[in-house]
């Protein structure tokens, strides 16, 4: 072999051996998964909320489905009632149906059964479960049995736990003081946070934005506290307007 021929089998190994490496960075990329978590009010489904089109879809309420504006159709999250630790996994149905901003879901009556929520104060946390999950692969078909045996019961007879094969109680609901704040975002830096904050004053009416410092290198900006429920949406609405992806509304102890 010649010292020309060598050069290019030695130029065509180093091309693809880079386009090996980029292959392999751009699998990871795919199969790496973003964990979405959000803490907000649910929009429990009526079937009113349709008449007076504040939403543009029907759901069935002895269904365990939800509608977000965000994450994918057919995915499956976890929701828990904070307040008693109760969890229950549903499904995604639609993407693409239009409710308020302010609220995180909207969500069955089943569901508000199932996690004994306050109607008054229907406040959950919702978890994205990735596709690759022990629950995906396992649990699946048990959620799609269900589903059956709940299109067929009346919504008052429900008492199934998809994942818990133990006898419910029903639990009284306790009542809390409301009292929530908006989590903007978190900084690495102080100075980041106090950036955003100027801005905030700067682009909305909002007079109330603080800076929480949760540890050396975590800095939360916060609208709040509130202690009703329509200054809080009135509050969420102006700040949705400075397009943040994942505004949460936390409850303050």
């Amino acid at each position: 072999m010649n010292c020309k021929n060598l050069i290019i089998l030695i130029w065509i190994l180093f091309l693809t051996g880079c386009n090996e490496s980029n292959y392999n960075e751009k699998s990871l990329s795919r199969t790496s998964i973003l964990k979405f978590k959000n803490s907000g009010f649910a929009l429990v489904y009526e079937d009113r909320l349709k008449k007076d089109k504040k939403i543009s879809k029907k759901i069935d309420n002895r269904s365990l489905l939800i509608f977000h504006k965000t994450l994918k159709k057919n995915s499956f999250v976890k929701i828990t009632n904070p307040s008693n630790g109760k969890t229950i996994i549903a499904e995604i149905i639609s993407n693409n149906v239009v409710f308020s901003d302010f609220y995180n879901s909207v969500i069955t009556q089943r569901i508000v059964d199932e996690l004994s929520l306050n109607l008054k104060e229907p406040y959950i946390d919702l978890v994205l479960i990735s596709q690759n999950s022990t629950f995906i692969a396992k649990k699946a078909k048990t959620f799609d049995e269900e589903k059956k045996v709940a299109e067929k019961a009346p919504v008052d007879g429900i008492t199934i736990d998809n994942l818990d094969t133990s006898i419910k109680k029903k639990n009284k609901i306790k009542a809390s003081k409301f009292l929530y704040s908006i989590k903007v975002a978190d900084f690495y830096y102080n100075d980041s946070a106090k950036n955003m904050i100027n801005r905030i004053k700067k682009e909305t009416n909002l007079k109330n934005p603080l800076i929480k410092k949760l540890s050396k290198t975590k800095f939360r900006v916060l609208l709040g506290p509130f202690n009703d429920i329509k200054k809080l949406e009135d509050s969420f609405n102006k700040i949705r307007k400075l397009n943040f992806e994942n505004l949460e509304i936390i409850k303050d102890v």
